[in-house]
């Protein structure tokens, strides 16, 4: 009898990573997981029963341990956020440069499949609806440039050594818990949320056209899960190479017709009236394109992926849980 598959998470106490290892320990209770992160932005030590160990991904060394006979790897440790990275360039490269770089490295050395998702950021200002994977990268700042050097690399990387998923995901939105946590990325339905439970204004920066398209946390998971089965079924076959996918919704909203959105749900639900006000942006470099459709017949296809959740309903249920 062969041995259980072994998939390793990167980022596991994250937003995106402890989603995915929870959903791989409920639909393969027998498969062997294991999970890494730095903690840097919390303290979650396990996630279904499953242990999460300190790594580095900017350390080669740790990784070359920590990865040791994985099959696959769900590669999610990242830097994210055009703020943050902004805030810390030099922590950005190490993190989405480097440390991918040598994820990819290791599974180049250990013959490992790789799931790993970019950003539409690498796409800056898209003309042409709906996007794909095959657009020209042309990012507006250095989160972009980061997740674009990450994504050539692996494609360097895996030609010739192992198979590999990337994804070009939208904008993700949703909460889970781990424990007794609420795990949250911060983005703008929680913002606009959290204004109209306080009683404040939900503010729009200018224009307030700008569209975003929204793909739910729990949906994603679900596609690097997916990836994950599919990837040990490619590695089995030999294949080798990165095949892209995109990953978004039909919704695709104005940032201002999201905050009238969460205004008219605050009134039903909690019988509350924010108002709406659009302000100055301070950002210098932000996609201001009004549509933001993407192209997803590659994912349903390959791996029959559908997503189950929509923007109105988590607003709705996070309004009545707060």
């Amino acid at each position: 009898m062969s041995e259980p598959p072994h998939v390793a998470v990167t980022g596991a106490a994250g937003f995106i990573g402890s989603r995915v290892l929870g959903q791989l320990r409920r639909d393969h209770p027998d498969w062997e997981l294991t999970a890494l992160d730095n903690f840097y932005r919390g303290d979650i030590r396990e996630v279904e029963g499953v242990p999460v160990e300190h790594v580095d991904i900017r350390h080669r060394d740790q990784l070359t341990d920590a990865l040791a006979g994985a099959d696959v790897v769900v590669h999610l440790a990242a830097l994210s956020g055009v703020e943050s990275c902004d805030a810390d360039p030099d922590l950005a490269y190490e993190t989405n440069v480097v440390g991918t770089t040598n994820v990819a490295y290791t599974c180049k050395r250990e013959e490992i499949a790789l799931v790993f998702p970019f950003s539409a950021a690498v796409l800056g200002d898209p003309t042409e609806f709906p996007i794909t994977t095959a657009m020209e990268r042309e990012p507006l700042n250095w989160y972009g440039e980061t997740k674009v050097l990450g994504e050539q690399a692996i494609e360097t990387l895996a030609d010739g050594s192992f198979p590999a998923h990337q994804f070009l995901v939208a904008n993700l939105y949703g909460q889970h818990t781990v424990g007794d946590r609420t795990v949250s990325k911060g983005v703008v339905i929680d913002f606009f949320v959290e204004r109209a439970l306080a009683g404040e204004p939900l503010t729009v920066y200018e224009p307030g056209t700008q569209a975003r398209n929204f793909v739910h946390v729990n949906d994603v998971a679900n596609a690097f899960c997916l990836s994950a089965e599919h990837l040990l079924d490619a590695h089995a076959r030999g294949e080798t190479g990165s095949t892209a996918f995109e990953l978004g919704t039909e919704e695709a909203p104005s940032v201002m017709e999201m905050a009238e959105l969460v205004a008219a749900i605050a009134r039903e639900e909690r019988g509350l009236d924010p108002t709406v006000e659009l302000v100055e942006n301070p950002r210098a470099a932000e996609t201001l394109v009004d549509e933001f459709g993407v192209e997803t017949t590659a994912v349903r296809e390959t791996l029959g992926w559908e997503p189950h959740h929509t923007v109105e309903a988590t607003i709705r249920e996070q309004l009545r849980e707060a």
